[in-house]
């Protein structure tokens, strides 16, 4: 199988879903999303049998191979089975049955008669055997770099892959140059007792089946869910107006990162409307050449010969116009009358995002007792209400309110009063009633009473 997990030899593991009977590291588990097939075509059947007449298998490093079912077992997915191989036969999983296997071999030009057979289900012994395989693949591969380091051979051993039966040992290397073998086979036919076979792969391929984390963050496209290494050219970042930087744009394998390709179709279609970046305007101050384009903004930045640190940006319709002028021998006019003026929207900054200090406490004014009310609970809203109401019942000396009008009131109608009264208390009288000082000597003096407070209530203490 190929994720090389420990649910490697069980039949109904899946490993393109994290069920119970499914991989629990799906996301890392090495190519699970690559070798999954979702099977559309299911349900159709047109010759009726439960059998599939072909059947895709699975096998180690995204191998995927056609095999005749021509003993017509009842194969799906998941089964695993012996295959013919060269020579022995090999252990591997089906992947994908029914009809949707003759769609993917038409698409893929494979044809029928090259197919190779289908021998069985796999044994226990069979399983057994594949797994023991399995588990020397890492100590061989370190084996073997050990070996191609003493002979001095500029290559790199990237993975192992041991057949089904033990016949044969295949070696994936990486090398920039032509390696001469004919020693390194030797060796290894002597120090591993089985036949050698030894295929090139490119460095991309080498980055999918190693894996890793990228620069956006997320795991390795190649070792995830792509099948298909398209060529990537520097024209495709030049495209997207990126700056040509080997180490930005180069991933883990050394080459053009993949994604370079995935918005190139995008930029394609918008920069149809744009005229070529090396035109060249004739204005009536000189002559003014692009500096470099924005596709998002459909813009274009031009500069004098004469000047060539001032930039003046305009719209593609714009230099579409000054172009049509300068086909019809007329100049355009200067840059600075064309330039286009922005009106910048002002932004408020809610969440303080620019703020350096939004982290530290700022002198805020002291709380009002409206303030202090809101923090208290409503229970003990209720009993403060409560505690205000018993002191509204009570009796309180207090001033008697000021007339409306500032006429004097009769001696007739005040009560007796007694003739002392402190100076404090005349002054204050005085100063609010237009009265005699014969009047005032009568009037009662005023008693500060201290005010009771009210008792605490236990419950909110």
């Amino acid at each position: 199988m190929s994720c090389g997990c420990k649910t490697s030899g069980d039949s109904s593991h899946s490993c393109g879903t994290k069920s119970a009977n499914g991989c629990s590291s799906v996301d890392t588990c090495g190519n699970s999303y690559k070798l999954s097939v979702f099977d559309w075509l299911s349900d159709v059947n047109p010759s009726g049998s439960k059998s599939s007449e072909y059947v895709e298998v699975r096998f180690k490093n995204d191998r995927k191979l056609y095999y005749k079912n021509v003993n017509n077992l009842p194969l799906h997915i998941g089964s695993i089975i012996a295959v013919e191989s060269s020579p022995g036969h090999d252990i591997g999983v089906v992947s994908l049955a029914g009809e949707l296997v003759k769609i993917q071999m038409k698409k893929k030009n494979v044809s029928e008669e090259q197919i190779s057979k289908v021998y069985r289900l796999a044994n226990q012994k069979d399983i057994e055997t594949w797994q023991e395989l399995r588990k020397k693949e890492i100590n061989i591969k370190v084996d073997a770099r050990k070996i191609a380091y003493g002979l001095k051979l500029e290559m790199k051993i990237t993975d192992v892959e041991y057949q089904g039966d033990g016949s044969k040992i295949t070696f994936y290397y990486t090398a920039d140059s032509r390696i001469d073998f004919r020693q390194l086979i030797k060796d290894y036919a002597g120090a591993f007792r089985t036949k050698i076979d030894m295929k090139q792969i490119g460095f991309r391929q080498e980055s999918a089946k190693v894996g890793g984390i990228g620069s956006c963050g997320r795991e390795l496209c190649c070792s995830t869910w792509l099948t298909d290494f398209r060529s990537v050219n520097t024209n495709a970042a030049r495209y997207q107006q990126l700056s040509i930087n080997p180490q930005k744009l180069a991933g883990q394998c050394g080459k053009l990162k993949c994604c370079l390709n995935y918005e190139l179709d995008s930029y394609l279609d918008v920069l149809r409307d744009f005229p070529s970046s090396s035109t060249v305007l004739h204005t009536e101050k000189g002559k003014a050449f692009c500096i470099k384009i924005d596709v998002f903004k459909k813009k274009m930045w031009f500069a004098y010969v004469e000047n060539s640190m001032a930039w003046y940006d305009l719209d593609i319709f714009e230099v579409k116009k000054l172009i049509s002028l300068n086909k019809k021998g007329e100049k355009a006019p200067a840059l600075e009358e064309l330039k286009v003026v922005e009106n910048k929207l002002v932004t408020s900054d809610l969440i303080q995002e620019n703020s350096v200090d939004r982290f530290e406490k700022k002198n805020r004014r002291p709380k009002s007792n409206n303030d202090r009310n809101r923090e208290r609970g409503p229970r003990q809203k209720e009993d403060r209400s409560q505690t205000d109401n018993r002191n509204n019942t009570r009796p309180q000396n207090t001033r008697p309110s000021k007339q409306k009008d500032d006429k004097p009131r009769s001696n007739e109608q005040k009560p007796a009063q007694n003739s002392k009264q402190s100076p404090k208390n005349t002054a204050l009288e005085s100063a609010g009633t237009n009265q005699s000082p014969e009047n005032k000597n009568n009037k009662k003096p005023f008693k500060k009473t201290k005010k009771k407070m009210p008792p605490k209530n236990e419950g909110n203490a």
